[in-house]
């Protein structure tokens, strides 16, 4: 594999395309990452940061779709690249089923199978795939590899994956399977890379962002998450529900007369904090109003909602050694971080509130029981170690 090349990492949502090139070198520089934000509406923008935080180009622009937003990028990347060629580009992809554990070289079956999973994840997947297929017309020859937000939650008892319908509905995709995987993978790489012994601890990872999810780790792998058959369940969000009584949708479909399309709307766009505050689905702005009632309660009840999810994954591992805050709240928030410790002393988490307040380090008081401590992830990162990893591979198939 060419050490003087590029991998681009791209993360196609509905209505923006996220982007990070990195060298093809062992240690993956970055060179730049930005977004082509507004795709299919009327003004749109083009943008880019280089990895010291200097804009390198930011633009207005029309995207009528992946395929122009996608080839706007690719007509870009030369003037950024030092010469290097485009060695491969890597998606995160929302869901890679109940068989898939790693990371994938897309081909044409491998296509023909996540379109097949889209009813799964409808509200991502087209997405995802939308920007594979654009891609693909642009460079037929370019290697493309798909990671896979589940993959990271396989390692988990069957036990965990199961729900508490008839096991025949296992053969039409109804399983637990957890989501964030990339996020996770990139936090127990971190603990590594930190020192942490994470084969031999007992960790809780808390997500927290405008999506949210807890996951405990054993021996450095997930044995249990809060997300289950979609994104919408465990932890309240920015603007899902979390958990939630089934019979609440049989009564919103029948008593209230609400069709599928509006309920899945409620459910993922008007919920969470968004929802209740009737404010925000953003906590900065929900914190700069915490004099409001309905923002307090907001922030009270995504903060409940947490520990209670907290406790849940500290029963799945038998204790707790560390908890790990990450996501934009999880990193960024120490009220929030504070608010979901407090009254876990039964635990053995305590929070010394300078360090927490600093976010450096580990933060948790001198000599507890449990080690708490904030950490950047960085899945654009991870999926590029995929995309090295798995042509690192083939290179040493195709030798043998």
């Amino acid at each position: 594999m060419s050490h003087d090349a590029a991998i681009l990492v791209v993360n196609s949502g509905s209505s923006s395309v996220k982007f990070t090139l990195f060298g093809s070198d062992k240690t993956l520089p970055k060179f730049f990452s930005g977004a082509l934000d507004g795709i299919g509406l009327s003004r749109g923008r083009f943008h880019a940061k280089s990895a010291t935080g200097a804009t390198i180009f930011d633009k207005q622009t029309v995207l009528g779709s992946h395929d122009v937003a996608l080839a706007l990028l690719i007509d870009a990347l030369p003037k950024y690249m030092a010469d290097r060629p485009l060695l491969a580009v890597g998606h995160r992809v929302i869901h890679g089923g109940a068989d898939c554990d790693c990371s994938l070289l897309v081909t044409p079956e491998v296509e023909d199978r996540l379109e097949q999973l889209i009813p799964l994840a409808p509200l991502h997947l087209p997405h995802n795939l939308a920007g594979i297929a654009a891609m693909r017309e642009m460079q037929p020859n370019l290697r493309q590899v798909a990671c896979f937000d589940t993959a990271f939650h396989h390692s988990r008892p069957r036990i965990a994956k199961l729900t508490g319908l008839p096991l025949s509905l296992q053969d039409n995709g109804v399983q637990r399977y957890g989501f964030h995987g990339l996020s996770y993978e990139s936090v127990v790489n971190s603990l590594r890379q930190g020192g942490v012994d994470v084969e031999h601890e007992r960790i809780v990872v808390a997500h927290l962002g405008n999506g949210a999810s807890m996951c405990a780790l054993k021996n450095g792998r997930s044995i249990e998450t809060t997300m289950g058959f979609s994104t919408l369940a465990g932890l309240m969000m920015g603007t899902r529900c979390g958990d939630l009584d089934p019979g609440t949708v049989l009564y919103l479909l029948t008593a209230l007369g609400m069709t599928t399309g509006a309920v899945q709307t409620l459910l993922y766009e008007q919920s969470g904090l968004l929802g209740v505050s009737g404010i925000s689905s953003d906590m900065r702005e929900l914190l700069d109003h915490r004099d409001k009632p309905a923002a307090r309660e907001a922030i009270d009840l995504f903060c409940y909602r947490a520990k209670h999810h907290l406790a849940a994954m500290t029963a799945a591992l038998g204790g707790v050694d560390r908890l790990v805050f990450t996501g934009g709240i999880g990193e960024n928030a120490p009220e929030i971080r504070a608010k979901i410790c407090d009254g876990l002393a039964y635990l053995g988490i305590n929070l010394e509130a300078n360090a927490n307040r600093a976010g450096a380090g580990v933060f948790s008081v001198p000599g507890a029981a449990v080690s708490v401590q904030a950490v950047v992830s960085d899945e654009e990162l991870m999926i590029a170690r995929h995309v090295q990893r798995l042509l690192a591979d083939q290179l040493i198939q195709v030798a043998l």
